[in-house]
């Protein structure tokens, strides 16, 4: 946290991390299955009118703000989301992208490449849309800490926020990495080679597996990853959540740790989430409606010419 403009120290590691992680997960766990009782009520247009004030006045008063995004941000961009109608697992088997089915055999993995490359068309045509413009004008206003994602899209950095701003907790489907070397390719050279049966070329370096540089079911998520995201939520004094529904772990342990120490938790999604409860402002709308009129605000006046 920060304390006097001055930062505290990073997590010595990952396992404690977990440890915090678990040690705050119980409660919203609990709320998932024993909701609150407005759960399924649409909030009036007086109210979100309220939230979103409360919403601007956040923003406007914190000086390091975290933004947490997940697929929702992304939807309007035109990229499904995962669970919900119509999303990835309606239309592709979730064990297709096992890391175990992977490393299974030659025919897996020409399936998970002829998967993974229709959905790696659909983000090379997408476009970072009003909500990712408007976290990156976060930065260039100054208040920005950084962007922990849930996405592996891009779409932040291709809006303008620095790479050094964003973590990518799942990793990035826009690079290729070899599974037993530090190899690594920028899938745009990389794609035209895998062939329509799925047939990719191995590394050129060690003869190792290659795949997208993504995080795989039973893949551990990058401890350096892991780490940042940690020490960027303790020292933030607003998590501004976009676009996420919280309940994939270990990344919706992040909330819970800001949670954990006292720090502001505000949220812009369209359904419920686990932590409406705890957030100091909700409002369920699309982000690249809320988001754009909020941060314009911040920006400075030119002056007018005299």
């Amino acid at each position: 946290m920060l304390f006097g403009g001055k930062r505290t120290a990073c997590p010595e590691s990952r396992l404690a991390l977990v440890n915090r992680t678990m040690a705050v997960s119980i409660s919203f766990i609990l709320r998932q299955y024993y909701p609150s009782p407005v759960s399924g009520i649409t909030p009036s247009t007086g109210i979100m009118r309220d939230e979103r004030d409360k919403l601007s006045e956040l923003v406007g008063n914190a000086e390091r703000i975290v933004v947490f995004s997940g697929a929702g941000i992304s939807t309007e961009s035109g990229i499904p989301d995962f669970r919900g109608p119509g999303g990835v697992w309606t239309k592709f088997n979730p064990n297709d992208f096992s890391i175990q089915n992977f490393m299974a055999s030659p025919e897996h993995r020409k399936r998970y490449w002829i998967r993974s490359s229709e959905m790696y068309a659909q983000i090379v045509a997408s476009r970072p849309n009003a909500a990712h413009h408007a976290v990156a004008r976060l930065e260039e206003v100054g208040k920005l800490g950084a962007v922990i994602t849930q996405n592996v899209d891009g779409l932040h950095q291709q809006a303008g926020n620095s790479k050094d701003k964003v973590i990518e907790l799942h990793g990035t489907t826009r690079e290729i990495g070899c599974l037993s070397c530090d190899y690594r390719v920028q899938r745009d050279i990389f794609q035209p080679r895998v062939q329509p049966d799925g047939t990719a070329p191995d590394c050129e370096i060690c003869g190792g597996l290659l795949k997208p540089a993504t995080i795989s079911f039973g893949q551990a998520l990058l401890e350096d990853e892991l780490t940042r995201a940690a020490w960027e939520t303790e020292n933030c004094d607003l998590f501004l959540i976009v676009g996420s529904s919280l309940v994939v772990f270990p990344a919706a342990g992040f909330p819970a740790l800001a949670i954990s120490r006292g720090i502001k938790l505000a949220i812009v999604n369209l359904q419920e989430t686990p932590h409406d409860a705890d957030a100091a402002a909700v409002v369920r709308a699309q982000a690249g409606e809320v988001l754009p009129p909020i941060v314009e605000s911040l920006m400075p006046v030119a002056p007018l010419p005299s």
